[in-house]
């Protein structure tokens, strides 16, 4: 339970991970938390063995869409409980695609078991469309205006993340990927490296899990927060229900403006904490604007360095 009593840290935003943060044994370091009852909790409403995943699934079984959604929103909030028991509440909250939910859960607008059910649907129902329509994802580096421009003309090819200047990953399908594997540097892109992820995540290829996603958000009950979430859609702040309904619906085939996102923080905000499974958003973070402490604990002593 959040102690809403707790003063607000005007000057730190928790940043919530996406799903190409975690791998095997990821949990290992948290298992000793007080908050690791977390865990179990996740694993029932979710219907998944969650600490198996955490602690002992390898690194292929876990990084399956429909397993590593579960698994690394129950270890951010447990990270982030943990950040709370130092008596640390940010006010910002900002999450990467499915982080957005642990956002949201940490900020009491979902409850927990609430959370874990929607991102059990949404990791099923995402795997299930990319198994329907084969597709992947290519991060693309050292490109500027004209090379994003150079990728309209491309087929079957989608912005699916824009990490930073110069820095975005699209999604598409195979060959069409292949194709752009090929290309790239004609483009005006200098650099262009395949993810080992399982399908073209925030594009129309996902439009058959939005469907899916949409029932599951009806059935929920939402509550009412201080914090300040921004969003992934659009880089602003949004604050009721009905907005995040439609939010978290349109971000499985929306590109993630995590840039956008990152630079509606007010320069009030000097720190970062990165809740774990930590490291990626951090990079990415530093790049985008400058930040006087920025924390990416792997361990949940180093999350005292906020204090």
């Amino acid at each position: 339970m959040i102690d809403e009593n707790l003063a607000l840290r005007d000057d730190v935003v928790a940043l919530f991970p996406g799903q190409g943060s975690l791998s095997g044994g990821a949990g290992r370091a948290w298992a000793s938390s007080a908050n690791w009852e977390l865990v179990g909790r996740v694993s029932e409403s979710a219907g998944l063995d969650v600490e198996y995943l955490l602690l002992e699934a390898s690194d292929e079984e876990v990084v399956r869409t429909d397993r590593a959604q579960i698994a690394t929103f129950a270890l951010s909030l447990v990270s982030y409980h943990d950040l709370l028991d130092l008596g640390v509440r940010p006010r910002y909250l900002l999450g990467h695609s499915l982080g957005e939910f642990s956002a949201l859960v940490a900020s009491g607008l979902l409850g927990l078991d609430d959370g874990a059910r929607l991102i059990a649907v949404r990791g099923s129902a995402m795997a299930a469309a990319a198994e329907a329509a084969a597709g992947s994802m290519v991060a693309l580096m050292g490109g500027d205006d004209d090379a994003r421009a150079a990728l309209d003309s491309l087929e079957d090819i989608w912005v699916a993340n824009i990490n930073g200047t110069g820095q975005i990953v699209v999604s598409g399908t195979i060959g069409a990927l292949d194709h752009l594997m090929s290309v790239h540097r004609d483009l005006g892109w200098r650099r262009a490296t395949p993810l080992p992820v399982g399908g073209a995540f925030h594009s129309p290829l996902m439009a058959p899990a939005q469907n899916e996603l949409d029932r599951a958000l009806e059935s929920v009950a939402w509550g009412s927060t201080e914090q300040t979430l921004i969003a992934n859609v659009d880089g602003a702040v949004h604050t009721t229900a009905d907005e995040w309904r439609r939010l978290l619906s349109r971000q499985l085939t929306s590109p993630v403006e995590f840039l956008a996102a990152t630079l509606a923080l007010p320069e009030s905000v000097t720190t970062t904490v990165e809740m774990a499974p930590a490291g990626v958003l951090t990079g990415l973070t530093k790049r985008i604007r400058t930040f006087e402490h920025q924390i990416s604990p792997g361990v949940p002593g180093q999350l005292q360095e906020v204090l």
